[in-house]
C-alpha cells in the first residue's frame, strides 16, 4: 500500500463544481490503478496556534480546507501511472479546475501502521 495526500483550499462556492471535477478525475486514476480515493470537505478545521491547514495552504476568507487521500498499490504503481497519465493526456482533459492549484500541498507516504484493512 502506497498514500498519495492533498491538502486543497477550495473556495465554499465551488464545491459542487469541486465533487464534478473530483469525481471525474477519480474515474482517471481508477483506471490507471489506484485502488481508493477519499476526498473529504472540511466540516471541523480549527485554527491552530502555529500552524494549521489553513496557513498551510494560504487559504482566504471563504475558502474550505478539502482533504484527499488516494491509495496505491505501491510506489512503483503510482510512479508508472503518472508516467501514462501524462504521456495519454489524459490530465490535460480535465475540466477547469475549481481551485488554486499553485496553493495545494501534496505529499506521498509509505504506511507505518493500518488499521481496518486486510
Amino acid at each position: 500500500m502506497y498514500v498519495a495526500g492533498m491538502i486543497i483550499p477550495v473556495p465554499a462556492d465551488k464545491q459542487d463544481a469541486y465533487r464534478k471535477w473530483a469525481e471525474n478525475s477519480a474515474r482517471v486514476f481508477k483506471r490507471y490503478g489506484c485502488q481508493e480515493i477519499v476526498e473529504a470537505w472540511e466540516d471541523f478545521v480549527p485554527d491552530g496556534k502555529h500552524t494549521d491547514f489553513r496557513r498551510a495552504v494560504a487559504a482566504k476568507p471563504g475558502e474550505k480546507i478539502v482533504f484527499v487521500w488516494q491509495i496505491w498499490p505501491d510506489k512503483a504503481s503510482l510512479d508508472a501511472a503518472e508516467t501514462r497519465m501524462h504521456a495519454d493526456g489524459v490530465l490535460d482533459d480535465f475540466d477547469e479546475i475549481p481551485f488554486d492549484a499553485s496553493r495545494l500541498i501534496a505529499g506521498c507516504f509509505t504506511p507505518l501502521a493500518v488499521m481496518g484493512r486486510d
